[in-house]
């Protein structure tokens, strides 16, 4: 069985080790994080590994995972590079999204071979992900040879994988952020909506909780434009501009940044619903495009 070194066991690193355990894909050999009783935190959580606190007490393996944040993960490979640990056959990846694997490998002539696989998962807690995993997406690119040895790795703990052109791969990272983390930031701005309007944020959840559930379906089963309803699909323009003078009321007084949401938004809405075999008619549909670009929203 290969060994695989962990440099960094946050969330996604524990999550990854645990697996691979669990499934014998992998020898976990020898951990590191930020402090002593974390890494042995981590290799508690494993369930196998060696906790240390220097790149200086680890021995060669065949696979590194750099799983720590992107600002530190040349650190980590230059660290690598100096302790000479690494060989022709070493694999050396990370789970960036942002990051493709030219990162892990500054010079060209630097032997190793590199990768980066990027799951589509939201790892919360450890404990929960490692039960959740199994059927993630994962995005990769990198060396062949080093791709040789990871693919079979994550297939064998129910990754569904897909390959990515690293030139692009900030691209492909910030649509996944759009629909992850904006999503959440969109799902808040909602509540505090709701609450202006006196509606309790308790409440509100519940009631969001089938609508969306129902609409994201509807728009990743189906289309966009087969999901979408509402004002903007109907060419409502005294609706949208209703909403938008309530909401410029609310930024006057709160400092609420609800009306640029949903400017932003209802631009984006307005180019789903040109795309709609109801579509409205083209010139309300212009008349709202006009409202949501206006940069400063009259209130009276």
């Amino acid at each position: 069985m290969k060994t695989l070194n962990l440099v960094g066991a946050g969330k996604l690193g524990q999550t990854l080790a645990h697996l691979w355990h669990a499934h014998a894909t992998f020898t976990i050999q020898q951990v590191i994080t930020r402090s002593l009783p974390s890494a042995k935190a981590a290799c508690e959580f494993i369930g196998a590994g060696e906790a240390v606190t220097s790149v200086q007490q680890m021995t060669p393996a065949n696979v590194w995972l750099i799983a720590t944040p992107d600002g530190n993960i040349a650190k980590q490979v230059q660290a690598l590079h100096k302790s000479q640990l690494l060989t022709p056959d070493t694999v050396v990846f990370h789970c960036s999204g942002a990051l493709n694997s030219s990162c892990l490998k500054p010079q060209a002539s630097e032997v190793y071979q590199v990768a980066s696989i990027h799951p589509i998962h939201s790892f919360a807690t450890p404990a929960e992900s490692k039960n959740s995993f199994h059927g993630s997406f994962c995005g990769y690119e990198g060396h062949p040879e080093a791709l040789a040895t990871l693919l079979p790795a994550f297939e064998h703990i129910g990754a569904q994988l897909f390959a990515i052109d690293g030139e692009h791969k900030t691209l492909y990272h910030a649509a996944s952020v759009m629909a992850c983390n904006y999503l959440v930031g969109l799902m808040d701005a909602s509540l505090e909506c709701f609450e202006a309007a006196g509606v309790s944020r308790n409440q509100a959840q519940q009631l969001l909780l089938p609508i969306t559930h129902q609409t994201l379906d509807n728009a990743l089963t189906g289309s966009p434009e087969a999901a979408l309803t509402g004002p903007i699909s109907r060419g409502d323009v005294d609706t949208v501009r209703n909403q938008l003078q309530q909401l410029a009321q609310l930024k006057a007084h709160k400092h609420s940044l609800l009306a640029e949401i949903y400017q932003v938004m209802g631009q984006q809405t307005v180019r789903v619903a040109e795309k709609q075999q109801r579509s409205a008619p083209p010139q309300d549909l212009a008349e709202i495009k006009s409202l949501l670009q206006q940069s400063g929203f009259d209130t009276q």
